[in-house]
């Protein structure tokens, strides 16, 4: 479980880097993603791809891990602040979407070493 701990947070510092690669490359090839934009979930590791390169044309997210458990079915839940930023850095205001400043609980359920499914828990 360590090592799933360890995957994780690797995936938050390539996400801050927006080095998409360094994330693609512990998804599973089928993996269920959590749309925090627009709800639902989005499918595959292109689909995840595609949903992120949109986001990141519309809004600058930083997320940063505060805690993690573990849960009885072998996930790991990640307590984290998410900070969503103007493409100028500044913070946003009116947004009409889904992501804000707030901490909630990321869910992340593994296959063989890799993220198999990914969901948002808003009452972190």
């Amino acid at each position: 479980m360590e090592d799933d701990v360890k995957t994780v947070e690797r995936m938050y510092v390539s996400f801050n880097a927006r080095d998409i690669d360094g994330v693609m490359a512990v998804l599973t090839d089928d993996v269920a993603w959590a749309n925090g934009m627009d709800g639902g979930h989005v499918h595959g590791r292109a689909a995840v791809r595609e949903y992120w390169t949109r986001q990141w044309t519309m809004v600058s997210p930083y997320v940063a891990p505060v805690g993690f458990q573990h849960t009885a079915d072998d996930a790991i839940i990640a307590e984290v602040h998410q900070s969503v930023f103007d493409l100028d850095g500044k913070p946003l205001e009116g947004q009409t979407h889904g992501l804000t400043d707030k901490t909630v609980g990321h869910i992340f359920h593994f296959r063989d070493g890799k993220v198999a499914r990914f969901d948002i828990a808003d009452d972190a």
